[in-house]
Protein backbone atom coordinates (compact mmCIF):
# COMPACT_ATOMS: atom_id res chain seq x y z
CA UNK A 1 0.00 0.00 0.00
CA UNK A 2 1.55 3.48 -1.31
CA UNK A 3 0.31 6.60 -0.19
CA UNK A 4 1.07 9.45 -1.98
CA UNK A 5 3.63 12.50 -0.01
CA UNK A 6 0.76 14.71 0.58
CA UNK A 7 -1.45 11.61 1.99
CA UNK A 8 1.63 10.69 3.95
CA UNK A 9 2.50 14.27 5.49
CA UNK A 10 -1.41 13.93 6.72
CA UNK A 11 -1.30 10.93 8.26
CA UNK A 12 1.86 11.50 10.01
CA UNK A 13 0.08 14.45 11.46
CA UNK A 14 -2.84 12.68 11.82
CA UNK A 15 -0.45 10.32 14.00
CA UNK A 16 0.99 13.26 15.86
CA UNK A 17 -2.56 14.95 16.94
CA UNK A 18 -3.77 11.34 18.54
CA UNK A 19 -0.59 10.26 20.05
CA UNK A 20 -0.76 14.00 21.81
CA UNK A 21 -4.18 13.77 22.32
CA UNK A 22 -4.11 10.23 23.83
CA UNK A 23 -0.62 11.41 26.32
CA UNK A 24 -3.04 14.45 27.43
CA UNK A 25 -5.80 12.05 28.01
CA UNK A 26 -3.78 10.51 30.22
CA UNK A 27 -2.41 13.54 31.97
CA UNK A 28 -5.77 15.08 32.75
CA UNK A 29 -7.52 11.60 33.79
CA UNK A 30 -5.67 9.37 35.40
CA UNK A 31 -2.33 11.47 36.88
CA UNK A 32 -0.57 9.33 39.23
CA UNK A 33 1.85 9.44 42.13
CA UNK A 34 4.71 6.74 42.44
CA UNK A 35 7.02 5.26 45.11
CA UNK A 36 10.29 7.13 43.87
CA UNK A 37 8.06 10.49 42.35
CA UNK A 38 8.57 12.33 46.44
CA UNK A 39 12.11 11.80 46.45
CA UNK A 40 13.30 12.75 42.82
CA UNK A 41 10.83 15.82 43.72
CA UNK A 42 12.59 16.67 46.74
CA UNK A 43 16.41 15.75 45.01
CA UNK A 44 15.47 18.35 42.76
CA UNK A 45 14.48 20.48 45.41
CA UNK A 46 17.22 20.70 47.83
CA UNK A 47 19.36 20.54 44.34
CA UNK A 48 17.58 23.56 43.18
CA UNK A 49 16.90 25.69 46.25
CA UNK A 50 20.21 24.74 48.80
CA UNK A 51 22.88 24.03 46.05
CA UNK A 52 23.20 19.99 47.74
CA UNK A 53 22.40 17.26 45.89
CA UNK A 54 20.68 15.24 48.95
CA UNK A 55 18.31 14.59 51.14
CA UNK A 56 16.66 14.75 54.58
CA UNK A 57 18.27 12.41 56.51
CA UNK A 58 17.43 12.23 60.25
CA UNK A 59 16.63 15.98 59.94
CA UNK A 60 20.09 16.48 58.54
CA UNK A 61 20.69 17.56 54.68
CA UNK A 62 22.75 14.89 53.75
CA UNK A 63 24.18 14.65 50.29
CA UNK A 64 23.58 11.35 48.46
CA UNK A 65 24.04 9.04 45.25
CA UNK A 66 21.06 6.50 46.05
CA UNK A 67 19.83 8.04 42.76
CA UNK A 68 21.74 9.22 39.39
CA UNK A 69 21.16 12.91 38.82
CA UNK A 70 19.92 12.79 35.55
CA UNK A 71 15.88 12.71 35.62
CA UNK A 72 16.22 15.34 39.16
CA UNK A 73 17.99 17.72 36.74
CA UNK A 74 15.21 17.24 33.95
CA UNK A 75 12.84 18.83 37.13
CA UNK A 76 14.91 21.33 37.98
CA UNK A 77 14.90 22.34 34.58
CA UNK A 78 10.77 22.78 34.51
CA UNK A 79 10.49 24.15 37.55
CA UNK A 80 13.22 26.77 36.50
CA UNK A 81 10.89 27.88 33.67
CA UNK A 82 7.23 26.73 34.45
CA UNK A 83 7.72 26.84 38.58
CA UNK A 84 7.20 24.02 40.63
CA UNK A 85 4.51 21.98 39.38
CA UNK A 86 3.91 18.25 38.24
CA UNK A 87 1.55 19.17 35.85
CA UNK A 88 4.09 21.56 34.20
CA UNK A 89 6.59 18.60 34.36
CA UNK A 90 3.68 15.94 32.88
CA UNK A 91 3.37 18.03 30.33
CA UNK A 92 6.74 18.71 28.86
CA UNK A 93 6.89 14.58 29.46
CA UNK A 94 4.04 14.39 26.70
CA UNK A 95 6.27 16.89 24.28
CA UNK A 96 9.46 14.49 25.04
CA UNK A 97 7.43 11.25 24.57
CA UNK A 98 5.89 12.83 20.94
CA UNK A 99 9.81 13.19 20.03
CA UNK A 100 10.24 9.59 21.26
CA UNK A 101 7.48 8.58 19.01
CA UNK A 102 9.24 10.53 15.51
CA UNK A 103 12.47 8.70 16.50
CA UNK A 104 10.82 5.36 16.51
CA UNK A 105 9.44 6.18 13.19
CA UNK A 106 13.03 6.97 11.91
CA UNK A 107 14.29 3.85 13.78
CA UNK A 108 11.87 1.66 11.64
CA UNK A 109 12.95 3.53 8.53
CA UNK A 110 16.96 2.24 8.76
CA UNK A 111 15.83 -1.05 9.35
CA UNK A 112 13.59 -1.09 6.68
CA UNK A 113 14.98 -1.97 3.17
CA UNK A 114 14.97 1.49 0.86
CA UNK A 115 12.26 0.84 -1.24
CA UNK A 116 9.85 0.57 2.18
CA UNK A 117 11.43 3.12 4.74
CA UNK A 118 8.63 5.23 4.01
CA UNK A 119 5.71 3.20 4.58
CA UNK A 120 7.03 1.57 7.17
CA UNK A 121 8.05 4.89 9.00
CA UNK A 122 4.44 5.80 9.14
CA UNK A 123 3.72 2.83 10.27
CA UNK A 124 6.08 2.47 13.09
CA UNK A 125 4.39 6.18 13.85
CA UNK A 126 1.13 5.21 13.92
CA UNK A 127 2.24 2.22 16.58
CA UNK A 128 4.24 4.52 18.80
CA UNK A 129 1.80 7.70 19.13
CA UNK A 130 -1.17 5.17 20.28
CA UNK A 131 0.79 2.90 22.32
CA UNK A 132 -1.14 3.38 25.81
CA UNK A 133 1.99 1.82 27.72
CA UNK A 134 4.35 4.43 26.85
CA UNK A 135 1.63 7.39 26.99
CA UNK A 136 0.74 6.36 30.28
CA UNK A 137 3.42 6.93 31.64
CA UNK A 138 4.05 10.99 30.96
CA UNK A 139 1.11 11.33 33.68
CA UNK A 140 3.47 10.12 36.23
CA UNK A 141 6.75 12.00 37.64
CA UNK A 142 9.54 8.87 37.39
CA UNK A 143 12.61 8.21 35.00
CA UNK A 144 10.45 6.07 32.17
CA UNK A 145 9.53 8.58 29.41
CA UNK A 146 13.03 10.43 29.64
CA UNK A 147 14.81 7.05 29.98
CA UNK A 148 13.11 6.02 26.85
CA UNK A 149 13.79 9.03 24.72
CA UNK A 150 17.51 8.88 25.48
CA UNK A 151 17.63 5.14 24.82
CA UNK A 152 15.25 5.25 21.31
CA UNK A 153 18.33 8.26 20.59
CA UNK A 154 21.08 6.18 20.95
CA UNK A 155 19.31 3.33 19.36
CA UNK A 156 18.69 5.01 16.00
CA UNK A 157 22.08 6.88 16.37
CA UNK A 158 24.05 3.25 16.26
CA UNK A 159 21.75 1.73 14.11
CA UNK A 160 23.00 4.23 11.44
CA UNK A 161 26.69 3.57 12.70
CA UNK A 162 25.79 -0.15 12.37
CA UNK A 163 24.97 0.19 8.58
CA UNK A 164 28.31 2.25 7.66
CA UNK A 165 27.23 5.52 8.46
CA UNK A 166 30.01 6.24 10.98
CA UNK A 167 30.75 9.89 10.71
CA UNK A 168 28.37 12.39 10.84
CA UNK A 169 29.10 15.84 8.73
CA UNK A 170 27.17 19.15 9.74
CA UNK A 171 28.14 22.65 8.98
CA UNK A 172 27.45 25.82 11.17
CA UNK A 173 27.76 29.07 9.00
CA UNK A 174 30.75 28.42 6.69
CA UNK A 175 32.54 25.88 9.39
CA UNK A 176 31.92 22.27 8.34
CA UNK A 177 32.84 19.57 10.97
CA UNK A 178 32.50 16.05 11.77
CA UNK A 179 31.49 13.62 14.46
CA UNK A 180 32.36 10.24 15.23
CA UNK A 181 28.78 8.62 15.07
CA UNK A 182 30.05 5.70 18.09
CA UNK A 183 31.34 8.54 19.97
CA UNK A 184 28.12 10.86 19.78
CA UNK A 185 25.68 7.65 20.72
CA UNK A 186 28.26 6.78 23.85
CA UNK A 187 27.53 10.37 25.22
CA UNK A 188 23.56 9.74 24.46
CA UNK A 189 24.17 6.88 26.40
CA UNK A 190 26.26 8.82 29.10
CA UNK A 191 23.12 11.14 29.45
CA UNK A 192 21.04 8.35 29.64
CA UNK A 193 23.19 6.46 32.62
CA UNK A 194 22.70 9.48 34.37
CA UNK A 195 18.49 8.78 34.11
CA UNK A 196 18.82 5.10 34.43
CA UNK A 197 22.09 3.87 35.79
CA UNK A 198 21.46 0.41 33.74
CA UNK A 199 21.84 2.27 30.23
CA UNK A 200 25.25 1.37 29.34
CA UNK A 201 23.79 -2.21 28.51
CA UNK A 202 23.21 -0.83 25.30
CA UNK A 203 26.83 -0.41 24.49
CA UNK A 204 27.33 -3.94 25.57
CA UNK A 205 24.39 -4.79 23.36
CA UNK A 206 25.56 -2.77 20.46
CA UNK A 207 29.22 -4.53 20.79
CA UNK A 208 28.08 -8.02 21.01
CA UNK A 209 26.24 -6.93 17.38
CA UNK A 210 29.65 -5.35 16.22
CA UNK A 211 31.87 -8.68 17.28
CA UNK A 212 29.15 -11.23 15.44
CA UNK A 213 29.71 -8.68 12.68
CA UNK A 214 33.51 -8.33 12.64
CA UNK A 215 34.83 -11.23 13.99
CA UNK A 216 37.46 -11.50 11.49
CA UNK A 217 40.91 -10.48 11.90
CA UNK A 218 40.99 -7.65 9.52
CA UNK A 219 37.96 -5.96 11.14
CA UNK A 220 39.70 -6.25 14.66
CA UNK A 221 41.06 -2.74 13.86
CA UNK A 222 37.28 -1.48 13.97
CA UNK A 223 35.88 -3.19 16.31
CA UNK A 224 38.20 -1.59 18.81
CA UNK A 225 37.75 2.01 17.68
CA UNK A 226 34.07 1.55 17.54
CA UNK A 227 34.22 0.16 21.23
CA UNK A 228 36.72 2.38 22.57
CA UNK A 229 34.30 5.41 21.04
CA UNK A 230 31.33 4.43 22.82
CA UNK A 231 33.57 3.86 25.67
CA UNK A 232 34.80 7.26 25.81
CA UNK A 233 31.82 8.62 25.15
CA UNK A 234 30.07 7.34 27.93
CA UNK A 235 32.74 7.56 30.52
CA UNK A 236 33.29 11.28 29.69
CA UNK A 237 29.73 12.33 30.81
CA UNK A 238 29.58 10.11 33.78
CA UNK A 239 33.41 11.79 35.09
CA UNK A 240 31.67 15.14 36.77
CA UNK A 241 28.61 12.51 38.37
CA UNK A 242 32.04 10.58 39.51
CA UNK A 243 34.34 13.46 40.67
CA UNK A 244 31.21 14.72 42.72
CA UNK A 245 30.49 11.09 44.67
CA UNK A 246 34.78 11.24 45.03
CA UNK A 247 34.74 14.62 46.49
CA UNK A 248 31.28 14.59 48.45
CA UNK A 249 30.79 10.98 49.82
CA UNK A 250 34.66 10.27 49.33
CA UNK A 251 33.77 7.35 47.31
CA UNK A 252 34.60 6.72 43.81
CA UNK A 253 30.46 5.71 41.97
CA UNK A 254 29.78 6.64 38.50
CA UNK A 255 26.67 4.87 38.68
CA UNK A 256 24.49 4.33 41.83
CA UNK A 257 24.76 1.61 44.45
CA UNK A 258 23.82 -1.56 43.49
CA UNK A 259 20.90 -1.55 46.20
CA UNK A 260 20.21 2.41 46.01
CA UNK A 261 21.10 2.27 49.88
CA UNK A 262 21.36 5.69 51.71
CA UNK A 263 24.77 6.42 52.83
CA UNK A 264 25.56 4.07 56.03
CA UNK A 265 22.95 1.86 55.35
CA UNK A 266 22.83 -1.83 56.06
CA UNK A 267 21.42 -4.37 52.71
CA UNK A 268 20.12 -7.33 53.52
CA UNK A 269 21.69 -9.32 50.63
CA UNK A 270 21.12 -13.04 52.03
CA UNK A 271 17.09 -12.15 52.02
CA UNK A 272 17.26 -10.43 48.80
CA UNK A 273 19.38 -13.89 48.09
CA UNK A 274 16.60 -15.96 49.34
CA UNK A 275 13.61 -13.87 47.67
CA UNK A 276 15.65 -14.61 43.88
CA UNK A 277 15.18 -18.48 44.91
CA UNK A 278 11.34 -17.92 44.17
CA UNK A 279 9.48 -14.39 43.38
CA UNK A 280 8.42 -14.31 40.21
CA UNK A 281 5.29 -12.05 40.07
CA UNK A 282 5.51 -8.20 40.82
CA UNK A 283 2.58 -9.07 43.31
CA UNK A 284 5.50 -10.05 45.96
CA UNK A 285 7.62 -7.53 45.19
CA UNK A 286 4.83 -5.00 47.00
CA UNK A 287 3.81 -7.83 49.52
CA UNK A 288 7.83 -9.22 50.71
CA UNK A 289 10.68 -7.15 48.94
CA UNK A 290 9.94 -3.37 49.68
CA UNK A 291 8.54 -4.32 53.09
CA UNK A 292 11.62 -5.38 53.98
CA UNK A 293 13.02 -2.95 56.67
CA UNK A 294 9.90 -1.24 56.69
CA UNK A 295 6.74 -3.02 57.57
CA UNK A 296 5.48 -6.86 58.61
CA UNK A 297 5.90 -9.36 56.05
CA UNK A 298 3.21 -11.65 56.32
CA UNK A 299 3.45 -15.86 56.25
CA UNK A 300 -0.16 -16.10 53.91
CA UNK A 301 1.68 -13.43 51.72
CA UNK A 302 4.16 -15.96 50.54
CA UNK A 303 3.47 -18.23 47.59
CA UNK A 304 4.15 -21.73 47.86
CA UNK A 305 7.08 -22.10 46.06
CA UNK A 306 9.26 -20.08 49.09
CA UNK A 307 8.85 -23.24 50.43
CA UNK A 308 10.51 -26.71 49.29
CA UNK A 309 8.94 -28.87 52.47
CA UNK A 310 6.92 -28.57 55.47
CA UNK A 311 9.57 -28.04 57.60
CA UNK A 312 11.12 -25.24 55.40
CA UNK A 313 7.98 -23.30 55.72
CA UNK A 314 8.55 -23.67 59.93
CA UNK A 315 12.31 -22.65 59.22
CA UNK A 316 10.71 -19.16 57.33
CA UNK A 317 7.63 -18.78 59.52
CA UNK A 318 10.39 -18.81 62.64
CA UNK A 319 12.79 -16.41 60.57
CA UNK A 320 9.91 -13.68 59.71
CA UNK A 321 8.44 -14.51 63.00
CA UNK A 322 12.17 -12.64 64.40
CA UNK A 323 12.10 -10.10 62.11
CA UNK A 324 8.59 -8.81 62.42
CA UNK A 325 9.67 -8.19 66.07
CA UNK A 326 11.17 -5.15 64.93
CA UNK A 327 10.39 -5.15 61.14
CA UNK A 328 14.66 -5.37 60.45
CA UNK A 329 17.01 -7.67 59.05
CA UNK A 330 20.30 -7.08 61.48
CA UNK A 331 23.22 -9.12 59.85
CA UNK A 332 22.52 -12.34 62.10
CA UNK A 333 19.33 -12.56 61.09
CA UNK A 334 19.91 -11.94 57.09
CA UNK A 335 23.10 -14.69 57.11
CA UNK A 336 20.36 -17.01 58.33
CA UNK A 337 18.03 -15.73 55.26
CA UNK A 338 21.65 -16.02 52.77
CA UNK A 339 21.88 -20.12 54.51
CA UNK A 340 18.28 -20.67 53.22
CA UNK A 341 18.71 -19.45 49.70
CA UNK A 342 22.33 -21.73 49.06
CA UNK A 343 20.15 -24.53 50.55
CA UNK A 344 17.57 -23.92 48.02
CA UNK A 345 19.87 -23.31 45.52
CA UNK A 346 22.35 -26.34 46.14
CA UNK A 347 19.05 -28.22 46.02
CA UNK A 348 17.49 -26.65 42.56
CA UNK A 349 20.31 -24.74 40.62
CA UNK A 350 18.34 -25.57 37.23
CA UNK A 351 15.20 -23.35 39.52
CA UNK A 352 17.51 -20.19 40.70
CA UNK A 353 19.72 -19.68 37.52
CA UNK A 354 17.17 -20.75 34.99
CA UNK A 355 13.14 -21.38 35.78
CA UNK A 356 12.84 -18.40 38.08
CA UNK A 357 14.53 -15.76 35.56
CA UNK A 358 12.70 -17.73 32.56
CA UNK A 359 9.49 -16.94 34.38
CA UNK A 360 10.33 -13.25 35.40
CA UNK A 361 11.16 -12.46 32.48
CA UNK A 362 7.43 -13.61 31.12
CA UNK A 363 5.68 -11.83 33.92
CA UNK A 364 7.36 -8.70 33.13
CA UNK A 365 7.13 -8.73 29.52
CA UNK A 366 3.13 -10.62 29.15
CA UNK A 367 1.69 -7.79 31.51
CA UNK A 368 -1.50 -5.55 31.00
CA UNK A 369 0.58 -2.76 31.92
CA UNK A 370 -2.08 -1.17 34.31
CA UNK A 371 0.14 -0.58 37.43
CA UNK A 372 -0.72 3.64 36.77
CA UNK A 373 -4.26 2.93 36.34
CA UNK A 374 -7.14 2.37 39.16
CA UNK A 375 -7.98 -1.47 37.47
CA UNK A 376 -6.74 -4.43 39.31
CA UNK A 377 -5.23 -6.38 36.43
CA UNK A 378 -6.78 -9.22 37.75
CA UNK A 379 -8.25 -11.90 35.13
CA UNK A 380 -8.84 -15.18 36.71
CA UNK A 381 -10.44 -17.04 37.54
CA UNK A 382 -12.03 -15.27 34.56
CA UNK A 383 -16.45 -15.97 35.48
CA UNK A 384 -15.11 -14.15 39.37
CA UNK A 385 -13.37 -11.63 37.41
CA UNK A 386 -15.88 -10.91 35.00
CA UNK A 387 -18.90 -11.10 37.64
CA UNK A 388 -16.91 -9.11 40.58
CA UNK A 389 -16.20 -6.37 37.67
CA UNK A 390 -16.81 -5.74 34.19
CA UNK A 391 -15.18 -2.73 33.12
CA UNK A 392 -11.75 -4.04 35.26
CA UNK A 393 -12.13 -7.22 33.46
CA UNK A 394 -12.36 -5.67 29.84
CA UNK A 395 -9.67 -3.03 30.54
CA UNK A 396 -7.33 -5.68 31.77
CA UNK A 397 -7.97 -8.20 28.68
CA UNK A 398 -7.62 -5.56 26.54
CA UNK A 399 -4.62 -3.96 27.01
CA UNK A 400 -2.85 -7.64 27.64
CA UNK A 401 -4.21 -8.45 24.01
CA UNK A 402 -2.08 -5.29 23.19
CA UNK A 403 0.80 -6.14 24.62
CA UNK A 404 0.78 -9.80 22.78
CA UNK A 405 -0.31 -8.38 19.92
CA UNK A 406 2.73 -5.84 20.05
CA UNK A 407 5.12 -8.37 20.95
CA UNK A 408 3.81 -11.24 17.90
CA UNK A 409 4.58 -8.49 15.30
CA UNK A 410 7.57 -7.76 16.64
CA UNK A 411 8.70 -11.50 16.33
CA UNK A 412 7.04 -11.47 13.01
CA UNK A 413 8.59 -8.79 11.85
CA UNK A 414 12.43 -9.94 13.05
CA UNK A 415 11.54 -13.01 11.26
CA UNK A 416 10.58 -11.72 7.65
CA UNK A 417 13.23 -8.75 8.41
CA UNK A 418 16.20 -11.41 9.42
CA UNK A 419 18.66 -10.34 6.88
CA UNK A 420 18.69 -6.64 8.19
CA UNK A 421 22.11 -4.96 9.57
CA UNK A 422 20.37 -2.96 12.53
CA UNK A 423 18.06 -5.76 13.49
CA UNK A 424 20.87 -7.61 15.31
CA UNK A 425 21.55 -4.51 17.36
CA UNK A 426 17.99 -3.82 18.69
CA UNK A 427 17.84 -8.09 19.55
CA UNK A 428 21.44 -8.07 21.51
CA UNK A 429 19.69 -4.86 23.30
CA UNK A 430 16.74 -6.34 23.90
CA UNK A 431 18.01 -9.94 25.22
CA UNK A 432 20.53 -8.28 27.65
CA UNK A 433 18.04 -5.87 29.02
CA UNK A 434 15.89 -8.43 29.77
CA UNK A 435 18.24 -11.13 31.34
CA UNK A 436 19.63 -8.12 33.58
CA UNK A 437 15.80 -7.28 35.05
CA UNK A 438 15.58 -10.58 35.94
CA UNK A 439 18.15 -10.75 38.18
CA UNK A 440 17.13 -7.20 39.93
CA UNK A 441 15.56 -7.73 43.51
CA UNK A 442 12.44 -6.08 42.56
CA UNK A 443 11.68 -6.77 38.73
CA UNK A 444 9.27 -4.30 38.00
CA UNK A 445 7.27 -4.21 34.08
CA UNK A 446 7.78 -0.63 34.07
CA UNK A 447 11.83 -1.19 33.38
CA UNK A 448 11.05 -2.68 30.25
CA UNK A 449 8.72 0.36 28.87
CA UNK A 450 12.41 1.45 27.77
CA UNK A 451 12.30 -1.00 24.87
CA UNK A 452 9.00 -0.39 23.77
CA UNK A 453 10.47 2.09 20.71
CA UNK A 454 12.30 -1.15 19.80
CA UNK A 455 9.55 -3.43 20.38
CA UNK A 456 7.34 -1.05 18.23
CA UNK A 457 9.95 -0.50 15.20
CA UNK A 458 10.02 -4.07 14.35
CA UNK A 459 6.40 -4.58 14.61
CA UNK A 460 6.18 -1.91 11.61
CA UNK A 461 8.29 -4.16 9.91
CA UNK A 462 5.52 -7.18 10.13
CA UNK A 463 3.02 -4.58 9.00
CA UNK A 464 4.46 -3.19 6.14
CA UNK A 465 4.71 -7.11 4.68
CA UNK A 466 0.98 -7.68 5.64
CA UNK A 467 -0.11 -4.58 3.80
CA UNK A 468 2.17 -5.31 0.68
CA UNK A 469 0.97 -8.83 0.45
CA UNK A 470 -2.98 -7.91 1.14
Amino acid sequence: MHLPASLRKYSWLAAAGLGLALRLFFVLHFPSEAGDTRMYEELARNWHDQGVYGLLLEERLTPVDTRVPGYPAFLVAVSAVFGQSRLAVMLCQVLLDMLTCFLAASLAGRLASPASRKRVATAALWLAALCPFTANYTAVVLTEVLATFLTTLALLIFVIAYEGQDVFRARIGKRSFRLGLWFVGGLVVGMGTLVRPETPLLVVAVTLALWARWRKPADWAKLSRATLWMAGGVILVLLPWGVRNWTSLGRVQFLAPRYAEQPGEYVPRGFYAWTKTWLVRFRDVYLVVWKAGEERINMEDLPPSAFDSGQERERVEALLGKYNEHTSLPPALDSEFARLARERTDRHPLRTYLWIPLLRAGVIWFTPRVELLPYSGHLWPPSHAWDEDPEDFLVTSGLGLLNLLYIAMAITGVWRDRAGRGIGVLLCFLVLRTAFLTQIEAPEPRYTLVCYPAILALASLAWDRFSRES
